[in-house]
């Protein structure tokens, strides 16, 4: 037998090597599979908010030529304001009423109804006020006929996105087939169209009977006046608590225990932050309910775990070599983290920064514990003043009252403002992308 070895080359595959490889190659599929999957249901979600919101957008209106009868409206006819703020809002009923019985004349029909009124179920509950307000703003035009164009009711809105059929207005008391009958006729004719609807973005909340009216814009503001108070509070607290962790404190069994702290606060579920503020801001000091300053401090408590953690992990990402040459030429310790230190960690600051103010901009829970959830934010505040203190709502504060809300255009609402609520939210992670690439420096 010989004791020569066996020959082998490192070119060829031994049976360990082809394993590991196989195994490599395995695991980089695993891989790839999670990644697809997780894009699948990305994709998915996407797919299904725009086409339960994107209705939102739009909403059918009904153009009316409307006779402004200065014997129902001005009877005295001396424009007089006080004397024109007297006619309310069914006034104005009887003229709308007209203006349909002449738009289905101009059509070549009749009215089916025993009683004109009946036609005005095709119109928002609203749409007497429009006109109202459109008088008050313009008394020299009482005695013309003016072209509106008004909300359509919900139901009627409801049909034009096959939301609504003859079957379902069966035991409806709103609106009947008759009327639907009606809607396919002026559809044709122009008069009644499916338009995009800005009032949604820019306007109030409405009551539960009007939700053709409903906007996500004062909430919106009142989302805007809450990250302002966030952004004054949690930033600068957030940055100097990091500072002094970072570099002035001394490592001790106290400031293990501070930074203990923080990271389970970072951890604890956003509705507890809500119950504190609740005892705190409204109970002991007393501050207004529902107003976006106090739901900033509850904010602000959240998000401060976030910022202090994201800026702490800045600061220590600047190199030692920093710190020791700006000692080394004569600098004292603040000018060190004030001049040189904080400069270069300030990318990775405001990256977490707007992202603690992202995640502050998705919270409901704790708005739900202050009172923002259930207010009906149907005016815009007066002032930057009102605009803290007065009650108002938040972007999901109004999307979780729209979703419990029976109507089922409210739930179409609901997945509308989720949609602007996700365009905020990619701005802001935008932004931070954007700040981290422009500002980071590479050593």
């Amino acid at each position: 037998m010989s004791d020569t070895p066996v020959k082998s080359s490192l070119l060829t595959l031994d049976a360990r090597t082809r394993k590991r490889n196989a195994a490599e190659k395995r695991f980089q599929i695993y891989g790839i599979t999670a990644i697809a999957t997780g894009l699948v249901f990305l994709v998915l979600l996407l797919s299904a908010i725009v086409m339960n919101g994107v209705g939102a957008f739009q909403q059918t209106f009904v153009t009316l030529q409307v006779e402004l009868l200065e014997a129902k409206l001005d009877k005295t006819g001396n424009r007089d304001p006080a004397d024109l703020k007297k006619v309310s809002t069914f006034g104005y009923n009887p003229l709308l009423d007209a203006a349909l019985v002449a738009t289905l004349e101009e059509q070549g029909l009749e009215n089916p109804f025993a009683k004109a009124k009946e036609l005005r179920k095709l119109l928002s509950t609203g749409a007497a006020a429009q006109l109202r307000n459109f008088v008050l703003e313009n008394p020299d035009r009482i005695g013309d006929t003016v072209e509106f164009r008004l909300l359509a009711s919900s139901r009627v809105d409801g049909y034009f996105k096959d939301r609504v059929t003859r079957e379902s207005l069966a035991r409806d008391k709103n609106l009947s087939p008759i009327h639907l009958d009606l809607v396919d006729v002026l559809r044709d004719a122009g008069v009644i169209a499916k338009r995009f609807n800005l009032s949604f973005i820019i306007g109030a909340d409405a009551s539960e009977s009007r939700p053709e009216q409903a906007g996500i814009g004062v909430a919106m503001l009142g989302s805007f006046f809450m990250m302002l108070v966030v952004l004054a509070f949690s930033l600068p607290i957030g940055v100097a608590a990091s500072i002094y962790l970072e570099e002035f404190a001394r490592q001790s069994r106290f400031t293990d225990l501070i930074e203990v702290n923080i990271s389970n606060l970072a951890a604890v579920p956003s509705i507890v932050f809500g119950i504190l503020g609740l005892a705190v801001f409204i109970q002991f000091a007393h501050l207004p309910q529902s107003a976006p300053l106090v739901g900033g401090l509850v904010l602000t408590l959240m998000t401060l775990p976030t910022i202090i953690i994201s800026t702490r992990a800045s600061l220590k990402s600047v190199p030692p070599s920093i710190r020791e040459a700006a000692l080394g030429v004569g600098a004292s310790k603040m000018q060190t983290v004030f001049h040189h230190v904080l400069p270069l960690a300030m990318p990775g600051i405001l990256t977490g920064t707007i992202i603690g103010l992202a995640q502050a901009l998705g919270e409901t829970a704790p708005l739900l514990l202050i009172g923002m959830v259930g207010y009906i934010a149907s005016n815009y505040p007066g002032g930057i003043v009102e605009g803290f203190m007065s009650p108002n709502s938040a972007m999901p504060a109004q999307i979780y009252e729209w979703a419990k809300r029976a109507d089922p255009a409210y739930y179409e609402r609901a997945w509308g403002g989720i949609i602007i609520l996700l365009v905020f939210l990619m701005t802001m992670n935008i932004i931070a992308i954007l700040l981290r690439r422009r500002f980071e420096r590479r050593w």
